[in-house]
């Protein structure tokens, strides 16, 4: 059993998913901090100094009563809330990730299309045929 797993473990594509995996994970990161440490930080000034990560309505009072002035706040009151930032947050950080992987896969693609090949010249006719040709036409004169 652990040889046929070996077998399945080193496999082109089982590796070449893990690899995927771990670069998935590692580029989802860095698009999580590009949205909640750059993007969203002007924006929200833009917008009116709105802090997208405390955009949140409270559906239950916690064991405090609030307002809650932020999210973090509100959770550790116990509140339940339905975070609408984060939200948002998320479908950027989506796009971000959906656009990069379109352009690679347009990249992949590009790459893989091979150009068309020129046409073959075509073979020179050999001499046997050449003579049949020559015979021919002197028989029809």
């Amino acid at each position: 059993m652990f040889k046929e797993f070996k077998e399945f473990a080193m496999r082109g594509n089982v590796m070449d998913l893990a690899i995927g995996v771990v670069i998935g994970a590692a580029f989802g990161k860095i698009v999580d901090s590009l949205v909640k440490d750059i993007i969203m930080p002007p924006l929200g000034f833009i917008i009116g100094k709105v802090d997208f990560a405390n955009i949140f309505l409270v559906l239950a009072q916690g064991k405090t009563p609030g307002p809650y002035v932020t999210l973090d706040a509100a959770q550790k009151a116990g509140a339940v809330t339905l975070n609408i930032g984060n939200f948002i947050n998320i479908c950027i950080s989506f796009l971000i990730v959906a656009f990069a992987i379109f352009l690679i896969v347009k990249l992949m693609n590009k790459l893989k299309r091979e150009e068309p090949a020129a046409p073959a010249e075509p073979a020179p006719t050999p001499e046997d045929v050449l003579l049949l040709r020559e015979i021919r036409d002197s028989l029809k004169k």
